[in-house]
């Protein structure tokens, strides 16, 4: 890793001034609401935080902190979960004043964004257009464009729509040396050279800022079919998910998984809110339906909704075979948003309890079952009073595990952690899934990534960043 020299000439900071104006460098108490990721657990001291207005600014302050070797780190919405904006001594550079949607192209369903814009304010500016934008995570209302870019973002609509990564066209990129790098092609097929969007996308920074990108839009369901279900074990609820998509074309959207555990968590946490059902269950599974049809959300003469008549008619199947428990299908927009409101609080439930044990990890959907099998016996041989729970986005294999251990004890937390990322890898899965690596899963990184593919990661970041100063330290363990 090339050292960033953090001495700093007094005129570096007057420089950046005469660029964006020195309202927007921020530095001492004006910097501190910057140095802290979004749940309080880890603070820094950031040298100063830069709010450049578009992607000219940037692109001059990065030249000048080239020049200068100072550090580098950008920041979107501050909703990363594993330290990839930890900037102690550096310059936090944020794109939060980079938040116009320049152009939305509804016959091509693309829209040209800002790397500052929100994405809920991305989801309701097409709504307008009939289409979305299907990027669906609990953190969406503050979370921005280029965040999610760089970490490559998943969230509940994977299983449908894919990772972040599949839903951009394009993008614009200011290099470590302070070029501009536009790649804003609107192109579904491109096949000239090396993909240097990709390489962009899940870089964490590491290799350039991003500040505008073209984002793939889709229709918007003319109807929706959400179900909280109970099933006896995960293999039955997978059947579940294949019927239902041999059955719909693949209309499933969603289908997440929350153990007996995590509702008991939620009721404790928000004794307001209803349990799922009347009795608990060790399986739940929330399942959205979405299709743009409009045969699928004409109502019968009975008013029922097609697309939410044929996800009853399935469910009442499996529970007559004895595969299905119970279930409950939303029959108005405020039972589907209560549904989806326990999902989406699984952030408050399993982040905020310390001490704490988190694992980012996806296996095969058929490996799941077991995965969470093998975690119980691993964390339970270290420390028996821990307690397991989690949820997992089980459609695209991707499980957010949560251990509370019994006792405030760093090494039994690093324990539990690397036990569980072993049998991620015996499995055949991987230890980081949709949050990224940061500083958080360094340790990962350089135990479990493949010796010649960091060699190559070291090799692309030196010959990109010369100087080392983009967002140095996440990402790529030190040899």
């Amino acid at each position: 890793m090339i050292a960033v020299m953090t001495v700093v000439d007094p005129s570096a900071l007057g420089e950046i001034a005469g660029i964006i104006g020195a309202r927007n460098v921020l530095t001492g108490t004006d910097a501190a609401g910057w140095g802290r990721d979004w749940a309080g657990r880890v603070t820094w001291h950031p040298l100063a935080v830069l709010r450049p207005a578009n992607t000219s600014e940037v692109a001059a302050i990065v030249r000048l902190a080239n020049r200068h070797r100072l550090p580098v780190v950008p920041v979107s919405g501050n909703t990363n979960l594993v330290k990839g904006t930890e900037a102690e001594s550096a310059l936090m550079l944020s794109l939060d004043r980079l938040s116009a949607i320049r152009e939305i192209r509804p016959a091509a369903r693309v829209a040209v964004v800002e790397a500052g814009v929100i994405v809920a304010a991305v989801q309701e500016a097409v709504a307008a257009h009939d289409l979305i934008f299907p990027l669906k995570f609990g953190a969406r209302g503050s979370a921005m464009i280029g965040g999610v870019l760089s970490t490559n973002a998943g969230g509940s609509n994977v299983l449908r729509y894919g990772n972040t990564r599949d839903l951009c066209l394009g993008l614009e990129v200011v290099t470590p040396t302070g070029a501009v790098m536009t790649l804003m092609s609107a192109l579904h097929k491109d096949n000239s050279g090396y993909d240097l969007r990709h390489l962009m996308i899940g870089a964490e920074g590491t290799l350039g800022i991003i500040t505008a990108a073209v984002l793939k839009l889709f229709p918007r369901p003319r109807a929706t079919a959400t179900a909280m279900v109970a099933v006896p074990s995960i293999g039955v609820a997978l059947d579940l998910l294949n019927r239902l998509q041999d059955q719909t074309g693949g209309a499933v959207e969603a289908f997440e998984y929350m153990p007996r555990s995590f509702v008991a968590a939620l009721l404790a946490r928000f004794p307001e809110m209803r349990p799922p059902f009347e009795k608990a269950y060790d399986v739940n599974v929330l399942v959205e339906l979405g299709s743009s049809g409009a045969r699928d959300a004409r109502p019968d003469a009975e008013g029922r909704v097609p697309l939410a008549a044929h996800l009853e008619e399935v469910l009442g199947a499996l529970y007559d075979e004895g595969l299905v428990l119970d279930a409950v299908v939303a029959q108005n927009e405020a039972q589907r948003a209560e549904i989806w409101a326990r999902r989406e609080a699984s952030a408050q439930i399993l982040r905020v309890r310390s001490p704490v044990v988190e694992n980012d990890i996806a296996v095969a959907t058929d490996r799941m079952e077991e995965l969470i099998a093998r975690i119980e016996r691993v964390s339970r041989a270290l420390d028996p009073g821990i307690e397991n729970t989690g949820v997992a986005h089980l459609g695209d294999g991707n499980l957010h595990y949560v251990g509370w251990p019994s006792r405030d004890d760093p090494g039994l937390c690093r324990a539990v952690q690397r036990a569980v990322e072993e049998e991620v890898l015996a499995l055949g899965g991987s230890f980081s899934a949709e949050h990224g690596v940061g500083l958080s899963k360094l340790p990962a990184m350089a135990a479990h990534k493949d010796p010649v593919a960091l060699e190559m990661m070291r090799a692309i970041k030196a010959a990109v960043d010369p100087n080392g100063i983009m967002n140095p330290g996440k990402l790529i363990p030190d040899q």
